[in-house]
This record gives structure tokens, C-alpha cells and sequence, in this order.
């Protein structure tokens, strides 16, 4: 037996597993999408079979609803938000906590690494009681910073990781030059660090588009509602009518898919750099 069909033997298993996998990842979501196409009698009769007929209704009646392009801004607006002031307020963290010594430098970074623990849930009521106290209820701000807040701890840590790795040398040779600490920051490390970064923004948008217990708490009327709220309260309205549900469902992941099969490249990649160098 040659050594390249003896290596494809051993590899079989793994390819059929990413086959299972993929198959038990993507069966729900083309269930999902076929399913709009039905009424909710032919989901009653026959659940899974091909529509007869087709209705498009439950898609176009959705996409006609100013309701939901307007949540789709609000996730939209809050994700971009968050996103900034996450990676902004975290890179500049990370840049003092690996590129200046000073006493008390690793116990402030055990600090932000054990906000990695603090599960959301435990902080409602406080987070609740604080955001009344400033008038940031039914405010987008009154989502954007506590989620800025909980997504410090992991950006800090990927981008410490990272910022540690660049040579001093090149830190040095920027100082002959005349540059100020942050013009080294801005100039040279941003630029060089552009794959981690990347990494943070795809996370920071994505948890801040799948978060809904947050804008549920914050946004008492639909002015600001986001999509996850949305969702929840289209299958109160529609709870009868399941084939619009999964028709609304499939429109309010097609934002996040687009999203994500767009930045995967650069997720994956500024991971995969960050594991080496690590």
C-alpha cells in the first residue's frame, strides 16, 4: 500500500466526522428556510416535505415591515457601537499592560482576566438599578456599555497576547525616530496588529448582535428593539402562524451568516497568527 493512500485511510475518519457535523449543523437551518415557504397546514400535514405551493408570503411580508429594518438598524447601530468602543478602550488597555512595566501591572491584568468569569446573569439587577439611576433605560448607550464592559476582559487578553509579541527593537528604532509611546501605538503596532484586531471585532460584533437579555432589560418600547428582541416578540404575536415564525426566523440570521461568512477569513486567520506566536 502506498504512504499517500495509507494517509488518506487514516484521515477518513476525521472527513466523515466534519461530514456529520456539517450535515447536523445545516439540516436545521434549510429545515428552517424551506419551512417559510409553507403555510402553517402544510407544516401541519406534511412537515417535511417540498412546499405545494410555494408561498412567498411569509418572506416579503416581513421584508415589508418597517418594524424590521428598524431593528435591524438598532442591532446594526449597536453592534458597530459596541464593536468601537470595545477595541478601542481595549486596545489602548492591552498597550500599557504589555509594553510598560509598573508595579502593580499583572495583578491589574488578573483584574480584567477574571471579569472572564462573571457571568452576565448575576449582574441584571445591579446593571438594572445603575442604568435607571442614569437615565440610560430605553437609551442605546444603556446596552452599548455594559457590553463594551463585559467584552473587555477576553479583547484584553487576545490583544496583550499579541502586542507582547512585537519586538522591542522595532519599539526602540521608532523612539530614535522621535516618536512619542503613542505615536508607536498608533502608528506602527495598530497596523501591525491588524489581524488581531480583525479577530476582537468579528467577536465584539457578533456577541453584541446575538445578545438579548441585555436589550430585553434595557428597552421597555420598541423604539430601540433589536433583533433578538424581535424574534422573541414576533412568536408572541404570530404564535399560531408557525410558518411565519420560521420565515422571520431565517431573515434574522441572514444579517449574521452574511456577517460571518464575510469576516471568517479574518476571524480564523488572526486566531491561527495569535496560536503560533503564542
Amino acid at each position: 500500500m502506498s504512504p499517500g493512500l495509507r494517509r488518506r485511510l487514516r484521515s477518513t475518519p476525521l472527513y466523515v466526522i466534519v461530514w456529520v457535523i456539517g450535515v447536523v449543523m445545516v439540516t436545521p437551518l434549510l429545515y428552517a428556510l424551506v419551512s417559510g415557504f409553507k403555510s402553517t397546514d402544510q407544516l401541519s400535514g406534511n412537515g417535511f416535505g417540498p412546499p405545494s405551493p410555494w408561498v412567498t408570503s411569509n418572506y416579503t411580508d416581513v421584508l415589508a415591515s418597517a418594524a424590521f429594518w428598524r431593528m435591524l438598524g438598532s442591532s446594526t447601530l449597536i453592534a458597530v457601537g459596541t464593536t468601537l468602543l470595545t477595541v478601542g478602550a481595549a486596545a489602548l488597555a492591552a498597550f500599557a499592560l504589555a509594553r510598560f512595566a509598573f508595579r502593580g501591572r499583572e495583578v491589574l491584568f488578573t483584574l480584567f482576566t477574571v471579569g472572564l468569569m462573571f457571568p452576565f446573569a448575576v449582574a441584571i439587577l445591579p446593571l438594572f438599578i445603575l442604568l435607571r439611576t442614569f437615565g440610560l433605560l430605553d437609551n442605546p448607550w444603556g446596552v452599548i456599555l455594559p457590553q463594551a464592559a463585559f467584552g473587555l476582559p477576553m479583547t484584553i487578553l487576545i490583544l496583550r497576547g499579541f502586542f507582547r509579541e512585537i519586538p522591542g527593537e522595532l519599539e526602540e528604532a521608532a523612539t530614535l525616530d522621535g516618536c512619542s509611546p503613542f505615536g508607536f501605538f498608533w502608528r506602527v503596532l495598530l497596523p501591525m496588529a491588524r489581524p488581531a484586531l480583525g479577530t476582537v471585532s468579528v467577536l465584539a460584533v457578533v456577541g453584541s448582535w446575538n445578545n438579548f437579555l441585555l436589550p430585553l432589560l434595557v428597552f421597555s418600547e420598541p423604539t430601540w428593539w433589536t433583533i433578538p428582541v424581535g424574534v422573541q416578540q414576533f412568536q408572541g404575536q404570530y404564535a399560531a402562524d408557525i410558518a411565519r415564525v420560521f420565515a422571520y426566523l431565517v431573515l434574522a440570521m441572514v444579517p449574521a451568516l452574511g456577517f460571518y461568512a464575510v469576516a471568517e477569513r479574518q476571524l480564523i486567520g488572526g486566531i491561527t497568527m495569535g496560536a503560533t506566536k503564542g
